[in-house]
């Protein structure tokens, strides 16, 4: 029956239209926390590419993670405060693609970003004296292009095995975006081929990354309690905390959507049960970096401070 309807040539995303009443609520709500997010990332971003202190690996990377995590939350949040404002939620087929790529794309390359922070640090903190020739430019450079291409190309092929099945019937996509797990339940085929290798490219890739931070971190913890000055003890663990709390936050919200059973009317909750992925994460990482870091906090206030005294020495200057 499903193969003889009509193709699906656009989507309607549902979004939050089951809490009509609440929609201009929500959207003053979800517009704050993308305006604070996207300050926090383009703070983090400009006082890594000014403060010439902070030209190390490390923040390299941070300044990465930021970049990314900056152009992942705008594939979904714009879109998402115009649906809360007008009645038409229609995506055409194409955009529907694009969208899914893109979101899957930045959140595999933040992950991988991610895991190369953890690297970057196992090195630096259990291997000191080899640090600045293992992790010399061109590694740098090589990770950071590995990063985006491996999260690219598990978005593309996810994306392609989504796309790959007919769409008919039905083109309400309960959610606030496309979504891939509640793409798969729209498609008008009995085979569940692909959604079991999206689940299982899904396992690999967030059990496999997150497996290997844990790891570095194992490394990391024992060589920090060798450690015979406690003072070193704590600015070394320091250099890893925002970093650890912000794996913690990431995976631990992406293993609710991704990892979570797929039985028969789970999917019902997927909109709000994405939410902490899709815009606490981005909201939280830059200010827990900002917060716990004391090389950025320093670095924050060199540039208030800069701001403030230039123009009373400028002032003084063109009184004199």
């Amino acid at each position: 029956m499903k193969k003889n309807q009509t193709q699906v040539t656009a989507f309607i995303l549902a979004g939050f239209s089951s809490f009509e009443d609440l929609q201009t609520v929500l959207f003053a709500m979800f517009l704050l926390t993308y305006i604070i997010t996207l300050m926090g990332n383009l703070l983090i971003m400009v006082i890594i590419g000014t403060d010439w202190s902070l030209h190390v690996p490390m923040y390299f990377f941070l300044f990465v993670l930021s970049f990314s995590e900056t152009c992942y939350s705008l594939v979904i949040i714009p879109r998402m405060l115009v649906d809360l404002l007008v009645k038409s939620r229609t995506i055409s087929y194409a955009g529907c693609a694009a969208q899914m790529f893109f979101f899957l794309g930045l959140g595999g390359t933040n992950c991988l970003v991610l895991t190369v922070m953890g690297y970057d640090r196992y090195l630096a903190i259990c291997h000191p004296l080899h640090y600045p020739i293992l992790m010399n430019v061109r590694v740098i450079l090589w990770l950071v292009a590995a990063s985006w291409t491996g999260g690219f190309l598990i978005s593309l092929t996810e994306t392609a095995l989504v796309f790959g099945v007919p769409f008919c019937g039905s083109n309400t996509i309960n959610h606030f975006f496309c979504h891939m797990r509640t793409m798969v339940k729209l498609a008008c085929t009995d085979d569940n081929n692909a959604e079991v290798i999206i689940t299982a490219i899904s396992i690999v890739g967030l059990a496999g990354s997150f497996l290997f931070i844990m790891l570095t971190y194992v490394f990391i913890l024992s060589t920090i309690l060798r450690i015979p000055s406690t003072d070193s003890r704590q600015k070394a663990f320091s250099t890893c905390a925002s970093h650890l709390i912000v794996v913690i936050v990431h995976y631990g919200f992406a293993s609710i959507i991704y990892l979570k059973p797929n039985a028969a009317g789970v999917l019902d909750n997927d909109t709000l049960i994405s939410l902490p992925y899709t815009i606490i994460t981005p909201f939280l990482s830059p200010m827990i970096f900002t917060l716990r870091n004391k090389e950025i906090k320093v670095a924050l206030r060199k540039a208030i401070s800069k701001k403030i005294v230039l123009p009373k020495i400028q002032n003084v200057k063109c009184t004199c």
